[in-house]
């Protein structure tokens, strides 16, 4: 026994040495890789000279805000590292665009852009705001995606590959229900919740969807589809929102082709983008070979870096982008970073007031009582708390919202979910397919509950409701007490419905139709004080000692899918791994995937 245990102990010691000579040799390959590309790359010098254009791609993915890269294993395998955009630093160069007397138009680009309803629509009305400043917009696509087509639909001349088409098709998601693979793979998922519409369980407990929930998307989907039909129809005024739904549901104009969509009004002219410069430069009365182009970040990078941390008026910007939860990385809300951020803006004297901007899903109860104190304690120090909803402010990301003085959401934003539920797994079943035995033993009955080995017994799960119960009970008290609301309106909006932003504004869970800067307006309207300047939380934190972890958890996911199977889905094994490995009790909206 004590040579295995050495053998077992010497055995995890190499391997753990294997893995961080292998991450050397891989960090250094692409260390020396980089240099020499960029080392030997001419890298142009370029001038923000008048009469210039800039040019903002829309393309992959956007996120809400700059974050330090994490490691990503798969982009190093595949040969690419790629800085994601962010949505504060497009919206920031197209503010500078506008102030910036050298800039003439923006050439908008667009590509295959991943990003919810709510960042297309924040970027559009940016380019709305640039364009009253006189300026053109120009926009060009090989195919214009949803998304990117409701972004464009703002331009002065809109412009389409003669091979392209304009792939309208309407709001929707594709929901899966894992309840019969699950168990065959012998794996049962014990539930407890609050909320008829707290559907965020049922992929593991149904094979389709229940009526509720069905209902809840339907209206969210009817109202999201207005807004956007409406917003194009008003650009494109020759198109009004019924002929674009009849042109997605009688025309399937996502499939016809380009001079379709040029006869119907969707584009002004056809063309290759070879010929993009000529044009650009006809519509701007200017010279072909004169048009300077400059990407976005070259103007934001010619602005004054001077750090608004120093100042003694400040309104901070925290943003809480991902899910909330009780640890990770830059891409979640960890409750053990942000409460520590949070309690040194409220007794910091120079910050007089801030700006939460939140992006989330919901998470951890637990993570979202914590953050919600924190954001309670700000505001007993007499400082204004605005909140600004992105994409989602919903179940955790409205609780950790409600208590604001002032709550913006822009009209794509899906919020509410005020609901809780419990995922409790349990593989007894799948431990006897692969011949796996386990006994408890303690000095009370109670003392592993709960666990993932036994099934919960009918005392056990009421314990567990009890608990979610009263959970919820404190989500209806704090949003009745934020919003200043009768408790029993609370429940009758609650049950865990999500909705829409203008919806959500006529049942008072938000008080204002807007973006970031109209809660920074406000904030600043509160302090009294013009002369303010913006710090940003969290602050960025770069480290390659962050990527040593993940060389770990990389390891252990390998081997635990190489015994799951190649025929399990790889999505469905990411949602079995976050399952297995989240705090039960979650305020978490349904997965609700609406991408344009």
């Amino acid at each position: 026994m004590l040579k295995r245990f050495f053998l077992n102990a010497l055995s995890s010691f190499l391997g753990a040495w294997i893995a961080l000579a292998i991450f050397g040799v891989v960090f250094v390959m692409v260390i020396i890789s980089l240099v020499g590309k960029f080392g030997s790359a001419n890298i142009p010098n370029i001038n923000v000279s008048k009469g210039s254009v800039m040019t903002l791609d829309l393309e992959g993915e956007i996120i809400e805000n700059d974050i330090p890269a994490e490691f990503d294993y798969t982009e190093i395998i595949q040969g690419e590292i790629v800085k994601k955009k962010s949505l504060s630093s497009i919206i920031k160069a197209i503010e500078t665009a506008a102030e910036n007397r050298n800039i003439d138009a923006i050439y908008l680009r667009c590509g295959v852009t991943s990003a919810a309803p709510a960042t297309f629509n924040a970027i559009r009305e940016a380019l709305l705001k640039f364009k009253e400043s006189g300026k053109k917009i120009l926009a060009y696509a090989n195919t214009y995606m949803m998304g990117d087509y409701f972004v464009a639909t703002v331009a002065d001349e809109i412009y389409l590959n003669p091979g392209g088409t304009v792939a309208l098709q309407g709001l929707g998601g594709i929901n899966f229900f894992f309840k019969d693979l699950l168990d065959k793979l012998g794996v049962d998922v014990q539930v407890v919740k609050v909320g008829t519409y707290k559907s965020a369980v049922e992929p593991y407990i149904l094979n389709s969807m229940s009526q509720p929930a069905r209902a809840q998307l339907d209206t969210l989907y009817g109202n999201m589809w207005r807004y956007i039909r409406e917003g194009m129809s008003a650009q494109r005024k020759n198109i009004s929102p019924a002929q674009i739904d009849s042109l997605v549901s009688n025309d399937f104009i996502f499939i016809r082709n380009a001079k379709y969509a040029l006869n119907k009004g969707l584009v002004d002219s056809l063309a290759f983008e070879r010929s993009m410069d000529s044009i650009i430069a006809s519509s701007l009365g200017k010279n072909k070979d004169k048009l300077n182009f400059v990407p976005p970040y070259v103007l934001t990078s010619q602005e004054e870096m001077m750090s608004g941390y120093m100042s003694k008026n400040q309104i901070a910007v925290l943003y809480a982008s991902g899910e909330i939860i009780d640890g990770g990385g830059n891409s979640s809300i960890n409750y053990q970073r942000f409460v520590p951020i949070i309690t040194e803006l409220a007794d910091n004297e120079n910050v007089k007031g801030m700006v939460l901007r939140v992006n989330s899903p919901g998470g951890s109860v637990f993570g979202s009582e914590q953050i919600g104190d924190a954001l309670d304690y700000f505001r007993s120090k007499g400082k204004p708390l605005a909140v600004s909803m992105g994409d989602y402010a919903a179940s955790g990301g409205y609780w950790i919202s409600c208590c604001a003085n002032k709550i913006f959401a822009d009209p794509l934003t899906i919020t509410g979910s005020i609901g809780i539920f419990g995922l409790i797994p349990n593989v007894d079943k799948l431990m006897q397919k692969i011949g796996l035995n386990a006994e408890i033993v303690a000095t009370n009955p109670e003392a592993q509950f709960p666990n993932f080995i036994k099934p919960l017994n009918q005392l056990q799960l009421d314990a567990m409701q009890k608990m979610v119960s009263e959970g919820y009970d404190q989500f209806i008290a704090r949003v009745a007490k934020g919003r200043n609301l009768p408790e029993a309106e609370v429940r009758r909006i609650g049950e865990g419905r999500v909705w829409d932003a203008e919806s959500a504004l006529r049942l008072k869970l938000v008080d204002a139709l807007g973006g970031l800067d109209d809660a920074i307006d406000w904030v600043s309207k509160e302090i009294d004080n013009d002369n303010y300047t913006l710090s940003y939380y969290p602050r960025m934190e770069n480290s390659v000692w962050d990527f040593l972890p993940e060389i770990v958890n990389m390891q252990l996911n390998v081997n635990l899918y190489d015994k799951i199977g190649e025929d399990v889905p790889v999505k469905l094994y990411d949602r079995i791994m976050r399952l297995l490995n989240q705090y039960p009790v979650q305020a978490r909206m349904p997965e609700i995937s609406v991408t344009l």
